[in-house]
């Protein structure tokens, strides 16, 4: 089978992988600072948060794969998810303690609020998950095979880092001056109109086409006799697993820990820098994992990111975090494509909507709940706070990252059982 995408399978992957990282970007990254500057410094609402959304997207995944694969169509789930995630995106800015205080007047306002962020964040998530995690996702696999997913898979990659650049570079300083409001709609419409685009661009692949099936073919991928017959393919999920939930030890808490804890105002220089060099590294390496091998090139990969969080746990100022925080992100990068390239490669063929959601429970369920609560206990253990307009605040510390790297190195027992049963092959 050929090697060629296409120059309208690339565009439209581009474009689409593009602004959904966008919505996730906001989801991920600026909500927690959002909830965490107007709302609450307990880093308790961020765990939950996330973790709640873990599990609306693993449960959204499950349900719209399944879906899409009995239905065998692809685009209607992008283009309308793309439209209704753009809407909920758009209506974080509308969540306020004022707000809350007045559809609530008996409760708790923070409380309220905090929890009135968690259930519309599940909102936004099973939108993007239909959109993205179960129907963009799945049209990836089928239109991309062995001998490109490396390729395709390093671009994916960096198109998190192209969003967070942009946003920091672009847009950041509205969240800085607190033109929230603002920033969620500007993202939100964007998405909106990607929706509006996707239904003109994107093709459902030749191959695809309606299956029968019940409601038993939700847990399709959790039967025993399923993995069972492709082990392989549980393995790399397993590997996967253990590297996201080393990453989300770290990761919700990031631009807080650079803000508050290093004292660094220019984090979106910082991180920006971090980003460009990140994403260089991660499209060279591009070239060369399907050559190599998915499972060779993952073991420097995890090497490169286990010292670049090690060296995040000593660097102080904003030369040695963008050195520590290049290598880190560059293993990142790097181990993340590799994996998810092999996992797409060990998918069942017509089969890929059923393997989303499964993915969605190892490389965001489980890492989601256990990774940002790990975190959390760290950053309570230190007692590292400070005192603002009379409240005590949780500050995260460097030993997040000591606690990522360590987590880390256990992915590569997976890894090196599928070498041994890739050299019996």
């Amino acid at each position: 089978m050929s090697g060629k995408l296409g120059a309208r399978n690339w565009i439209a992957l581009i474009l689409v992988g593009l602004f959904g990282q966008f919505a996730w970007t906001i989801e991920n990254m600026y909500f927690n600072v959002y909830l965490y500057n107007t709302i609450s410094q307990d880093p308790r609402y961020i765990a939950a948060m996330v973790g709640w959304s873990a599990a609306a997207a693993t449960l959204t995944t499950l349900l719209m794969g399944v879906l899409s694969d009995r239905v065998g169509k692809r685009r209607i789930f992008v283009s309308c998810g793309y439209i209704l995630w753009g809407l909920s995106t758009a209506a974080f800015g509308y969540v306020t303690k004022e707000n809350a205080a007045r559809l609530f007047p008996g409760a708790n306002t923070v409380a309220a609020a905090a929890v009135s962020i968690v259930v519309l964040d599940c909102v936004m998530t099973f939108f993007g998950s239909t959109a993205n995690d179960a129907a963009f996702n799945a049209w990836v696999t089928d239109v991309t095979n062995e001998h490109n997913r490396g390729k395709v898979e390093s671009v994916l990659q960096i198109l998190p880092l192209i969003s967070m650049l942009v946003i920091f570079a672009a847009f950041d300083g509205l969240t800085q001056q607190g033109r929230w409001r603002e920033f969620f709609n500007i993202f939100g419409a964007a998405v909106i109109a990607v929706g509006l685009l996707s239904f003109l661009l994107l093709r459902d692949a030749p191959t695809l086409s309606p299956r029968g099936g019940g409601a038993r073919e939700l847990l399709y991928g959790l039967r025993p006799s399923v993995m069972k017959s492709n082990p392989e393919l549980y393995l790399s999920l397993a590997a996967f697993a253990v590297f996201s939930i080393a990453l989300q030890v770290y990761y919700p808490y990031i631009i807080i820990y650079i803000q508050n804890y290093l004292k660094i105002d220019n984090y979106a220089l910082v991180l920006g820098v971090v980003l460009i060099l990140a994403s260089a590294v991660s499209v060279i390496a591009g070239r060369f994992i399907d050559r190599v091998g998915k499972l060779r090139f993952a073991v420097p990969a995890a090497l490169v990111m286990f010292a670049g969080l090690i060296g995040m746990y000593f660097v102080r100022g904003s030369v040695p975090v963008m050195i520590a925080g290049t290598v880190m992100m560059s293993g990142h990068m790097m181990l993340s494509a590799a994996l998810s390239a092999n996992i797409r490669d060990w998918t069942p063929e017509g089969k890929a909507g059923h393997f989303q959601g499964i993915r969605m429970i190892f490389a965001v369920l489980l890492p989601m709940i256990i990774g940002p609560n790990i975190g959390a206990a760290v950053i309570r253990g230190s007692e590292s706070t400070y005192v603002e307009l009379g409240q005590v605040k949780s500050v995260p510390t460097p030993g997040i990252y000591l606690t990522a790297a360590f987590i880390l190195l256990l992915c590569l027992v997976p890894v090196f059982l599928l070498r041994k049963r890739e050299k019996k092959a």
